[in-house]
């Protein structure tokens, strides 16, 4: 069988690849999918990637496959370890992470001003795919980030390093790689914070995703990756920021969310509302990424029980204590009886939440010489009129529209979360981080398969 075009996404467990017919035309489609363990730990991820195109060939009773194009998402390896260093925490070291996280970086470390003999010790611990140096809007202070070049380029590794600060500062940041003889592992982009209260993330968030696959062959078990991918290869988290930023230009303002095992992605892309833009204390990306590392359904499910509470779990399932510990001891990746399902859509329903209230902001009142005032703080999700469920908890458990309706309905008075006429949109195919990388090279035709996924067209 001839396929146009794969997808793999390689994750840290399993690796998932999807098939693709009729790109570039004006019927593109979703044909199937086949996935196999990854294969990080036999130090070959081709191996779990050659498996998962025999699973597809399988699934589709093919006697055997043919494609063109092979493009990825990974988040294995430890997907995309970033360590982040700018001047003040809430101006350009929040605009680099923000930057970061957008690319679909899992960030490590976040510091502010000169760094420490401290830091550089858990930088060299932490051996991150890239460092991102940021600090002064332009022509503004210079000093910080210059030591931190200086620093960061005596370590004893090989590691690309972005520089996203001061303009004024380039040509001495090339001098110092150049003098260091690692020239090649420097790239320069303008600064994530020219001017007081402006962001400019969207430069940062391209070059990162370029270096990351330029460099992601290094990495533990990847080193034969593109023996196989002949196309584009980013991060997963990246791959669903690209597709919500694709869907924001053709619905509008939407957020979303992505419940795992391990962690909850939210992305929002937004400008917000007007009458919130006005009382802004900082500026937030229009595009935002957050990611709960404690919110996962699976490996850290034992969090979210904690957060509820075993009390108050034993009477939101209406069972008996000893049934609901031994769903605790007895938790499944993927549930299959209906006492497992009930488990994974409560823990779900606490993921989504509290995701939710951590990604968006909020009014706080502050008290000055005209009295107390009302401002707005962290990102505004008032202006949303979709949110979309993608991954597996979100696209696979019976309740998911409800789940993501929870969203609207647990509103604390200070929070700037979406209305309750939001339209909740469903991954059916579960296809939307391959749509992401897809529309990077094929973006009408990812656009169109993803509105398919979502239900909103036929095709």
């Amino acid at each position: 069988m001839k396929v146009d075009l794969l997808v793999a996404e390689i994750g840290s467990t399993t690796t998932v690849v999807n098939a693709f017919n009729g790109i570039d035309t004006d019927f593109p489609v979703f044909i199937g999918q086949g996935q196999s363990p990854t294969s990080v730990k036999e130090g070959d991820v081709t191996i779990g990637l050659h498996a998962a195109v025999d699973h597809l060939q399988k699934n589709m009773n093919w006697d055997s496959i043919e494609y063109g194009k092979l493009l990825a998402t990974s988040s294995a390896a430890g997907g995309l370890k970033m360590t982040v260093h700018g001047l003040v925490y809430d101006m350009t070291a929040k605009a680099a992470k923000e930057a970061a996280l957008g690319a679909g970086a899992n960030i490590h470390l976040v510091t502010a001003g000169r760094l420490r003999p401290s830091d550089m010790k858990k930088i060299e611990k932490i051996r991150p795919n890239i460092i991102m140096i940021a600090g002064g809007v332009d022509y503004g202070e210079r000093d910080t980030a210059l030591y931190n070049a200086e620093k960061i380029v005596e370590l004893d590794f090989d590691v690309p390093v972005l520089y996203a600060g001061n303009v004024d500062n380039q040509d001495d940041i090339r001098a110092i790689f150049e003098d260091a003889g690692k020239a090649e592992w420097l790239f320069v982009v303008d600064n994530v914070y020219p001017k007081i209260d402006l962001l400019n993330v969207e430069p940062s968030r391209r070059v990162l995703q370029d270096i990351f696959e330029e460099h992601i062959v290094h990495a533990p078990g990847m080193e034969h990756i593109r023996e196989m991918v002949t196309g584009t290869i980013i991060p997963t988290p990246g791959a669903v920021m690209e597709a919500s930023k694709l869907l924001k230009e053709d619905l509008g303002d939407l957020m979303t969310v992505d419940v795992g095992g391990a962690t909850t992605d939210i992305h929002s892309v937004t400008e917000g509302s007007e009458e919130v833009a006005r009382v802004l204390i900082s500026p937030e990306p229009v595009a935002k990424r957050t990611v709960e590392g404690d919110l996962g359904v699976y490996v850290n499910m034992r969090n979210i029980v904690e957060m509820i509470g075993r009390d108050k779990l034993t009477s939101d399932l209406k069972l008996p204590d000893e049934v609901v510990h031994e769903l605790i001891e007895n938790h499944v990746a993927i549930p299959t009886e209906q006492l497992q399902i009930d488990f994974v859509e409560r823990l779900t329903k606490e993921a989504i939440i509290t995701s939710a209230n951590r990604h968006a902001g909020g009014f706080r009142v502050m008290y000055g010489g005209g009295g107390k005032k009302s401002y707005a703080e962290g990102k505004d999700l008032t202006s949303i009129k979709y949110i979309v469920g993608t991954g597996g908890a979100c696209t696979r458990l019976p309740n998911r529209v409800s789940l993501l309706k929870e969203i609207t309905k647990n509103v604390l008075g200070d929070k700037l979360l979406p209305n309750e006429d939001v339209e909740i949109l469903i991954d059916n195919d579960y296809i939307m981080a391959s749509l992401g990388v897809l529309s990077i090279e094929h973006k009408e035709s990812a656009l169109k398969l993803l509105k398919k996924s979502l239900g909103l067209i036929e095709l």
